[in-house]
This record gives structure tokens, sequence and C-alpha cells, in this order.
């Protein structure tokens, strides 16, 4: 009797703990109001706009070279960014999909792929992505993220139409070679 209240407890401690750490991902510092829960498929969530989206103009990054790109410089591009961290289970569980997205649209200038680190650590995270040999461009913000493109969770994607226009943004782990996501950035990257 003794060893299975044991093993119960034992249970328990791991399931509060796991349950702890996977809660910690959906909890950044900047922007906590303004939490977008959704239940929609992905096709409807990259069909329709959450919130109406700040001046892109507003919003920058810069790469481990120095390089800043803004979102109004990429006007003409579909743009595809995802906010994540090094410590986040679910970014990491999503990472290679993204990656494998990405592939899919190698050598196609119509379409821009940011991975956005809130940690703002340059060094830890493209350090990450070469560990994992994924070909993801990483970039730390150098302007405030406005609360519609980065609310209280991570990771979070947010896809640009080839206007800066805020098509869809989706807050949690994703499986970004879902054929419903491929489908929907194909119409994006094919429109005019």
């Amino acid at each position: 009797m003794k060893t299975q209240f044991k093993n119960l407890v034992v249970r328990s401690g791991i399931f509060i703990i796991t349950a702890i750490s996977l809660a910690a991902c959906g909890n950044t510092d900047k922007n906590k109001e303004n939490k977008v829960e959704s239940g929609n498929t992905p096709t409807e969530e990259v069909a329709a706009t959450e919130a109406p989206a700040p001046a892109a103009s507003d919003i920058s990054f810069k790469d481990k070279s120095g390089k800043t790109v803004s979102l109004s410089s990429l006007k003409g591009k579909v743009v595809f960014i995802n906010f994540w961290a090094t410590w986040c289970p679910p970014c990491i569980q999503e990472m290679p999909t993204i990656n494998e997205l990405k592939e899919k649209y190698k050598g196609n200038d119509d379409i821009v792929f940011l991975m956005v680190d809130v940690d703002n650590n340059i060094e830890k995270s493209t350090a990450f992505m070469e560990g994992k040999k994924y070909d993801l461009p990483v970039y730390v913000p150098t302007s405030d993220i406005p609360s519609d493109y980065l609310g209280s969770a991570i990771p979070t994607t947010v896809i640009l139409d080839k206007s800066g226009d805020m098509i869809a943004r989706m807050e949690g782990g994703r499986d970004y070679t879902s054929p419903d996501i491929v489908k929907a950035l194909n119409e994006l990257v094919e429109s005019n």
C-alpha cells in the first residue's frame, strides 16, 4: 500500500512539474494583454485576421550580422514570422515543421521567413539553429512588438500578405507541414 501511494505521489509530482513547464511557455514578459485563443482549423486561422495590425513600418528586426529588416521593406512578399525561444518545448517541437515548410519555398523570393527570438539572445538562438541544422533565419526585435503580433504566449506565428496586412495570428505549436497551411500559403504566394 505504501509503495502504491509513493508511486501515486511521484507520478502526481511529475505531472505537476510537466504542466508548469509547458504553461511557462505561454508567459512572456512583454505584451501580457490580448491573448487570442482559437479553436479554428489551420485553414480558418490562416484565412482570417484576428485583429487589425499596426503600421508594419514601425516593426523591425536584426540578424546576427547586424542587418536590420523592417516589415514595411518586405511589402510585396508573404511574411512568415515565428516568435519563439530556445527554452520553450512547444517552440522546439514545431521547429522541424517550420524548417520543412521553408524548404518547400527554397528559391522563391515571394515569401520570407523570420524566426524572432523573444529572449533577444541572437547568439544562443543562432547556435540552436546551427546545432539542429535548421535553415531558418534568426532575428531579434529592434523595436517594440505590438500585442496584435505577440500577445502573451509563445510560440506565436504571424503571417502577412503581400500588402503587409496580417492575415493570420496563431498561438501555440503547430505542424506547419499540414496540407491546409501549405495550401493557404501557396495561395498567398501566388496572389498578386
